[in-house]
């Protein structure tokens, strides 16, 4: 949830070993990782490919928590898109001005931040408080909630003390540019040694993330109920206590 800052950010400094290790063979590795993880997940577990979703032991939370997220992460990852893989230069070609994108970036990133980071506050509640939920919780959840929230409130504060406390940073001349690098085969540490901590962090979080994320429900991401907008109405009829009485039909969509 890093967005662009109107202040220049530090020159990039000399890559060292660490850097290598840290920005060019970690990401390379979670990256590895993630497309392999989903070929064999898909292989081995498709009755597992599911967001073993746990709406019947508990809705009241989950009917607020789970649209706050999903809505919030869908918004914050469009930022990201065009925060990381748009270069400065195209948004500049378009007519929109640095003032412009970093007003839009940090006004939009916040409410979907909030949104994203309150949603994600009650599913995590939701689990811990209820007691069944808790109990059917496996393994990968156990590492998967506490990863995402790491990663998520690290992008976050970085946006806080940077961009809405701070006097602002331009991540597009140093995270954007590493980014970038890493998919067009010319990465380039130095420039993300030169971001700040929380940058760094919350990148880290990030691969880490993406590292774990075929063994975890996430994998349901990519197989996202998109047909059943268009699935006709299944028809359920009351039963009716006198013969003479006729039924009442009550539509309803069926679910996946």
């Amino acid at each position: 949830m890093s967005l662009a800052g109107t202040s220049l950010a530090a020159a990039p400094v000399a890559a060292s070993g660490t850097d290598l290790l840290l920005w060019v063979a970690g990401p390379y590795v979670c990256l590895a990782v993630f497309l392999v993880g989903h070929v064999w997940r898909y292989r081995q577990d498709q009755f597992g490919w599911t967001s073993r979703t746990s709406q019947l032991l508990e809705h009241r939370w989950l009917r607020w928590g789970s649209p706050l997220f999903h809505l919030g992460a869908f918004a914050v990852i469009g930022g990201h898109v065009v925060g990381l893989a748009v270069p400065a230069s195209w948004t500049e070609a378009a007519g929109i001005t640095e003032h412009t994108y970093h007003l839009a970036a940090v006004s939009l990133g916040t409410v979907a931040g909030v949104a994203m980071i309150t949603g994600l506050g009650m599913l995590c509640a939701r689990r811990l408080l209820t007691r069944r939920i808790r109990l059917g919780t496996d393994r990968s959840d156990k590492l998967l909630f506490p990863l995402l929230s790491v990663t998520v409130l690290l992008g976050f504060g970085a946006t806080a003390v940077h961009n809405i406390i701070g006097g602002g940073y331009d991540y597009r001349s140093t995270v954007s540019i590493w980014f970038r690098g890493l998919f067009s085969a010319h990465p380039q540490p130095e420039a993300m040694a030169g971001a700040p901590l929380l940058f760094q962090l919350h990148a880290l979080s990030a691969c880490l993330l993406f590292a774990v994320w075929p063994f975890t429900r996430l994998v349901h991401v990519w197989s996202a109920p998109i047909g059943y907008l268009v699935r006709p109405y299944l028809v359920y009829r009351r039963r009716s206590g006198s013969a003479a009485r006729p039924a009442r039909t009550v539509p309803m969509r069926r679910r996946a």
